[in-house]
């Protein structure tokens, strides 16, 4: 697995201040070898692998301690070095799946990075309870602590504003996730969903008041939906050096091709809670242009999931993308686009666009 960054490592400046690709030969790897490749988190001198292992949904609803366990082993051996959590997934339950899995799984804390969002909170009891919603001093400050105790660690690597919060200056926000990284509970701060006004907003606050700046943001980012991380954010790659740690590359599943002819008993959109996703999965246009990139899929000898996680890690300004998995197998075939992302030539990403850019938003 992901081991000790080589002292002699070099970086090859690109245009913009953005970084090549780190080589896998220039990193210690044990037990053993793979392709996976590493990027850099914006500007930050972080590397995280260019697929990732998220929690949403999965963990405590459909995964538990031992099956987080196998699957993050599994995904670790195969060079991904990134797991994604929130506070709100399950109520606060997934990051204590997850910790477990840490605790009993017992990597190195340098060998892999770990994230966590606030926004939503957890339920509380009484009428003046701070529970939700909420971006302030006093939510975030507790947050911090309640997420470091459900996932037995001293600090995490990343941690987010969940959503933007309309409710609370931008620089009461910004001061208290400063604060986190000067506590030394958190490493690195961003934003998830936020407008690009809102993040520039953010970032000069924290210049002119000598603050930790945020680092990354976590769009959606997948072929149906394109907008947000290809124009909005645009200026602000070269501007601030934002680097984006994606999620729902198979747009909820709808890209794997599985909600064609209707929910699966076992799929994400039948789980409890997730009824909002069902008029998306099952738009008739998409799941048929979904069965259209089938034959892109299958002259790149590749599955559509590995086709569509491959085209979001194409992207040049994606750090990361955060991949799901209820499953080992689900989890091993998502990892294999790793192999199909050198294969997305000009040529066949224009016929990816010719199906899909349609669609998009």
């Amino acid at each position: 697995m992901l081991g000790i960054i080589s002292q002699c490592q070099a970086f090859t400046p690109l245009k913009h201040g953005f970084f090549e690709t780190v080589s896998l030969t220039t990193l210690a790897m044990t037990p053993k070898e793979t392709s996976m490749q590493y990027r850099r988190l914006g500007r930050s001198g972080l590397q995280v692998s260019e697929l990732s292992l998220g929690s949403w949904v999965t963990y405590h609803n459909q995964v538990d301690v031992s099956a987080a366990r196998e699957m993050m082993a599994a995904a670790f051996d195969a060079g991904v070095n990134f797991f994604d959590n929130a506070e709100a997934y399950a109520q606060g339950q997934s990051e204590f799946v997850m910790g477990e899995a840490i605790k009993a799984l017992k990597w190195p804390r340098l060998n892999y990075i770990v994230s966590t969002k606030f926004y939503w909170g957890l339920q509380a009891d009484g009428p003046t309870a701070n529970r939700k919603d909420t971006l302030n001093r006093k939510y975030l400050s507790q947050a911090i602590d309640g997420s470091l105790k459900r996932m037995g660690l001293d600090f995490i690597d990343l941690v987010y504003c969940h959503r933007p919060d309309p409710n609370t200056p931008i620089e009461e926000t910004v001061w208290a996730m400063s604060d986190m990284i000067s506590c030394g509970k958190a490493l690195y701060w961003g934003t998830s969903e936020w407008s690009a006004e809102d993040i520039r907003v953010a970032w000069d606050i924290a210049g002119q008041q000598h603050l930790h700046k945020p680092v990354m943001e976590q769009p959606q980012y997948h072929m149906f939906h394109r907008q947000r991380v290809e124009q909005e954010y645009a200026s602000l790659y070269d501007d601030i050096g934002l680097g984006l740690t994606t999620w729902s590359p198979l747009a909820s599943g709808l890209l794997s091709g599985k909600y064609r002819n209707g929910i699966p008993t076992d799929s994400r959109g039948a789980v409890k809670g997730m009824s909002f996703l069902v008029e998306g999965l099952t738009d008739a246009a998409k799941n048929a242009a979904v069965t259209k990139l089938e034959t892109v899929a299958a002259d790149l000898g590749c599955t559509l999931s590995q086709l569509a996680i491959a085209w979001a890690a194409h992207n040049p300004r994606v750090s990361t993308v955060i991949t799901g998995a209820s499953k080992l197998s689900q989890l091993q075939d998502n990892l294999g686009a790793v192999a199909v992302i050198p294969k997305l030539t000009a040529d066949v990403l224009a016929r990816i666009d010719h199906i899909t850019a349609p669609l998009a938003n």
